[in-house]
């Protein structure tokens, strides 16, 4: 019996080994391919951006990350000046004070269909151009670090606030960056690359008037710059003057077309007198012209001495302003421009105190959340009118709610944008000492931006937060760029076996 006993468990045990075989064939080809994936990740997180498949990923997981905001309101932030440029875009009216070139980005970027389109494009041009900078400033920096970059940015700058925002401010990062490639890496980034972002760059530019200017600066910095090398300086470190050329070039005539195109006249701004003559109100320089002048010289606002408002937005945007019974920015244009005229040259030194006072509080003001509010008492009627699909969505959006709190956001973006502006002083004076040339050409560039950014929109439209904000974010990822690249080249020095990794 105990024999038989014996040999019916063998025979249920061999039975049983025979029945689980192949659920171990498939648990041992589940754990190879599991495996398999878990390699193949491994390889993908330690990708570097000058990797093909690490490039790819990298951009792609980039765009997302810059939405976060925009997905978290549940719609695409909107801007009062977003109304307009829907109106213009979508309805086909000239609308002076804002740029024709945005609105036709609108418009064939599909806004009508949704606003969404808008917000992934700008997202992708983005991380395009960030990507492109990493891969040529710190082109061994792997994929997991350079997400790691664009999670910082996310969490401690105004960055994803713009590129989620029905607006051009995004746009004016893009400027600085695709320069930036075409004037100093077209070696590393090559032909093909270098002819995306000539072409992204001319977008960039032409989507508002500043970013022409700001352009243009940075073009004569380029140019004095090259004049100012040595013949003996190497050549991977000289500027080129060509594509950056181009890009200015392109973006001026895309502006001019876009206005022919909506009036039948060339020209390339008619608000830009209105916005300096604002800017000049609200630093007292108008009340001292109309009380030294008035009534000789003639001019309308005489009329209106005793009611003007004390900042640049009360006269342009109140309703109750002078400014609109004046005939607004069409009918103000030419009493605009003369009082700008005559203020210039009767108070030059004036000008010059008040220039230079606006630039500076417009470099060291970059709070985020600038006029982000509940909008709809205003944007309500255009926006019906032209995206009508899409206001259940609007209305659902925590911003139309009231939602948004920006006082901790502000205050972190703030503190992380004045470390970046001090590391990035301190990070260039070390790259001269270092002789480490093509850092200090990055931080110098973005240093010049950012000066030159302020002194453009300080003068010309008065000091606000959002116009500094949509670009202190470039300090933060120079500096962090730069400082991964000086790391590790610190310590291939220290361990020559890092030199190959």
């Amino acid at each position: 019996m105990f024999t038989g006993y014996l040999t019916d468990a063998k025979f249920r045990c061999d039975v049983h080994q025979v029945n689980h075989r192949p659920g171990m064939a498939v648990t041992r080809a589940q754990g190879a391919i599991g495996a398999a994936h878990a390699s193949r990740l491994s390889r993908l997180w330690k990708s570097t951006v000058a990797e093909p498949l690490g490039e790819a990923f990298c951009f792609l997981s980039l765009i997302p990350i810059l939405l976060v905001p925009a997905f978290w309101n549940g719609f695409p932030i909107i801007y009062y000046d977003t109304g307009a440029y829907v109106l213009e875009g979508l309805g086909g009216q000239f609308v002076v004070e804002r740029s024709p070139v945005y609105s036709v980005f609108l418009r064939l970027g599909g806004a009508g269909a949704s606003l969404w389109f808008i917000a992934f494009i700008q997202a992708a041009l983005v991380s395009f151009v960030m990507t492109e900078t990493a891969r040529a400033i710190v082109p061994r920096l792997r994929l997991v670090l350079a997400l790691l970059v664009g999670t910082v940015l996310l969490i401690g700058t105004g960055l994803p606030w713009y590129v989620g925002q029905i607006e051009p401010d995004c746009f004016t990062s893009v400027v600085v960056l695709s320069l930036y490639l075409v004037t100093f890496q077209r070696s590393s980034l090559g032909r093909a690359r270098i002819m995306l972002l000539v072409a992204v760059g001319v977008i960039a530019v032409a989507v508002h008037p500043s970013h022409l200017l700001l352009a243009a600066f940075l073009l004569l910095c380029t140019f004095a710059l090259r004049m100012a090398m040595r013949p003996a300086a190497g050549q991977g470190l000289k500027p080129r003057l060509v594509e950056p050329a181009i890009v200015c070039m392109g973006g001026l005539v895309l502006v001019l077309a876009a206005n022919f195109g909506y009036t039948g006249e060339i020209f390339l701004s008619r608000a830009g007198p209105s916005f300096v003559f604002a800017r000049m109100l609200q630093d007292g320089i108008v009340m001292r012209l109309l009380e030294e002048t008035c009534p000789k010289s003639g001019y309308r606002l005489c009329a209106y001495r005793d009611s003007l408002p004390a900042t640049a937005d009360g006269w342009l945007w109140t309703p109750e302003s002078p400014f609109f019974a004046m005939g607004h920015f069409k009918g103000a244009e030419d009493e605009s421009a003369r009082i700008v005229r005559d203020a210039i040259l009767r108070y030059p030194l004036l000008q010059l105190e008040a220039a230079a006072k606006d630039a500076f509080e417009q470099f060291v003001h970059f709070g985020t959340g600038d006029q982000i509010e509940p909008q709809e008492w205003v944007l309500s009627p255009v926006l019906k009118a032209y995206i009508p699909t899409q206001m259940g969505a609007y209305y659902s959006a925590r911003q139309q709610k009231g939602e948004i709190r920006f006082q901790n956001v502000s205050d972190l973006d703030i503190t992380v944008g004045t470390i970046s502006l001090v590391g990035t002083l301190l990070l260039l004076g070390w790259s001269f000492r270092a002789r480490q040339y093509d850092f200090a050409l990055f931080q110098g560039f973005v240093l010049a931006a950012l000066v030159g950014n302020a002194a453009i929109c300080g003068v010309l439209s008065g000091p606000h937060d959002r116009y500094q904000s949509r670009v202190v974010w470039l300090a933060s990822f120079a500096l962090m760029l730069n400082t991964s690249e000086s790391c590790r080249a610190c310590g291939a020095a220290a361990n020559p076996a890092l030199r190959t990794m």
